[in-house]
């Protein structure tokens, strides 16, 4: 990965800000993008940049796909400015929301917001960003144990990153004859902010969740960030069009 150049959405913090500084410790620069964080996106540039890698920091709603064609060209800008480049060899389609509710309470505004970041955003935030992906590059899309197992209000949710799985296959058959790898990985429960507002009035969950995980225990953000540098890697080369759980085997 020495020298290429990975977008990640949604780095400023969580599993997205792991991936920034896993990859960034194998060689790769990199350019994250925050919603509200700036400050937090800012340390994470800090943090890479401190150890010899180049880094940026944009904001980016991606809920908003009328913001894209302006991010695509701060994003031309960047690579000439930082990298006397015109292309970026990753993308991670990472950033995300959490919104649970059961079928029944689900409302059309929940539902829509969830669309908009989960499946929407990633869908045309990709398409607007295509050109500027080099030949050989890297796709990465954030899908979800939950397309696998059910939990109890992740109906839209899951829905969503099923969506993102189905996409991701079809995009890696459009892109193989440019080289470009396309792949979903799944991560289980995970020990963020994300898990710990979801189990905030039933802080037990967490202990239950473990004890189904085959190797005992919650993921942690750290458990994430390699399997994403192996698929970007060139050892990752011929792996295209998967759907990777790395979620410790839960409800095996």
């Amino acid at each position: 990965m020495q020298n290429k150049i990975a977008l990640i959405t949604g780095a400023s913090r969580g599993l997205g800000k792991d991936m920034a500084l896993t990859m960034a410790a194998h060689g790769a620069d990199i350019i994250i993008t925050y919603q509200h964080k700036a400050t937090e996106a800012e340390a994470v540039a800090a943090a890479i940049i401190a150890t010899g890698r180049q880094a940026l920091a944009l904001q980016l709603d991606v809920a908003d796909t009328t913001a894209f064609p302006h991010f695509t060209t701060q994003i031309k800008t960047a690579l000439q400015q930082y990298w006397k480049r015109d292309h970026f060899d990753i993308l991670v389609n990472n950033a995300g929301i959490d919104a649970a509710a059961p079928f029944v309470s689900t409302t059309e505004e929940n539902f829509d917001r969830l669309f908009q970041v989960h499946f929407k955003g990633a869908f045309f935030l990709t398409q607007q960003l295509l050109p500027l992906i080099a030949e050989h590059g890297r796709i990465i899309n954030v899908s979800s144990g939950l397309t696998r197992f059910s939990t109890p209000g992740y109906i839209a949710y899951a829905s969503m990153k099923g969506a993102i799985e189905v996409f991701t296959r079809y995009l890696a058959k459009e892109l193989g004859h440019r080289g470009i790898t396309v792949n979903a990985i799944a991560p289980g429960a995970i020990d963020t902010d994300f898990l710990n507002a979801a189990t905030a009035a039933h802080p037990e969950l967490k202990n239950y969740l473990a004890t189904q995980t085959a190797l005992g225990r919650l993921g942690v953000p750290e458990d994430i960030g390699g399997v994403v540098a192996m698929l970007c890697s060139e050892e990752g080369r011929w792996i295209t069009a998967q759907r990777l759980e790395a979620s410790g085997g839960m409800f095996l």
